[in-house]
């Protein structure tokens, strides 16, 4: 890894991450690098990275989308949308 750094904490933002810890499951370096990275908007070298939220927490309401994806969307097409 690279540099250390020791950062003092308001009373307030230890206990916000030490919830996002317990909460996420994730070491509180891993949450304090992922907020620097968003802070400072530098982009990590995976592409999977970038959309990490987003992965997951879309819901479309078909529960067989991703096996089934072809048959919905020449259904769609034969409708007009």
């Amino acid at each position: 890894m690279g540099t250390q750094v020791t950062v003092r904490l308001p009373k307030q933002l230890s206990a916000a991450l030490e919830h996002a810890r317990r909460r996420s499951g994730r070491k509180t370096s891993d949450i304090v690098r992922a907020a620097l990275q968003d802070y400072l908007h530098v982009v990590s070298g995976k592409p999977a990275e970038r959309v990490r939220g987003l992965i997951g927490s879309l819901d479309s309401g078909v529960p067989d989308l991703a096996g089934q994806h072809r048959a919905y969307i020449l259904e769609s097409l034969k409708r007009g949308r």
